[in-house]
């Protein structure tokens, strides 16, 4: 008796709607979480959003490269991974100006809006879960999404930090290990894709 491909259909399309959702939120958490961190003056936060804007580009990706081959699938998550290089590297000459120009964070907003980000992230990393295995360009969502989560906790801290030693410096000190963690996990991404590409090229060949 033949399959019917039913239920991988509905299976892709569930995938499809997870994908489409961790976007909506990620996108939605970016303008708040930008808009709060001009407000607040914090890097951490800055730094924080515009990870979030990293994983909404990461997740349309995944999503246009989903019925595409194992070639554009690993070219795919090697632009993901040049995104987040860029926004590492802009991160971090964004904190080499604040330290030059101060900067005076507002510890309370940098926990709000980091808290509020940190459930909405965890939310998304749960459902992306089933990705942590899976193709490159779809493993590289989950990983964005990991990213944030650690980010989200490492703001809070800061937020805490900068209430207590009413100073800038941990905001700015997260702000680079933010910086210096997505670059991490920039190198990792564009390392799998290479792989991935390589091992696309083998299997094409004749």
């Amino acid at each position: 008796m033949s399959e019917c491909g039913c239920h991988a259909e509905a299976s892709n399309e569930a995938e499809r709607r997870i994908l489409r959702l961790a976007l909506g939120l990620n996108a939605t958490m970016f303008v708040v979480g930008i808009v709060a961190g001009l407000i607040a003056q914090s890097m951490g936060l800055i730094a924080d959003s515009l990870d979030m804007l990293a994983d909404a580009c990461a997740y349309g990706i995944g999503l246009a490269a989903w019925t595409r081959s194992a070639r554009f699938k690993a070219s795919a998550a090697q632009l993901s991974g040049i995104l987040l290089l860029i926004l590492g590297l802009g991160v971090l000459l964004g904190v080499i100006w604040r330290s030059a120009m101060g900067s005076h964070p507002e510890g309370v907003w940098m926990m709000a809006i980091a808290f509020v980000a940190l459930i909405v992230n965890a939310t998304v990393l749960r459902l992306l879960g089933r990705f942590r295995q899976g193709e490159v360009h779809l493993r590289a969502t989950w990983l964005f999404t990991r990213v944030d989560v650690v980010a989200n906790g490492a703001v809070i801290l800061s937020g805490v930090l900068v209430l207590w030693l009413h100073s800038p410096v941990p905001d700015l000190v997260i702000g680079a290990a933010i910086a210096v963690y997505v670059l991490k996990e920039a190198f990792g991404i564009l390392r799998e894709a290479r792989e991935a590409r390589v091992a696309a090229t083998a299997i094409a060949k004749p």
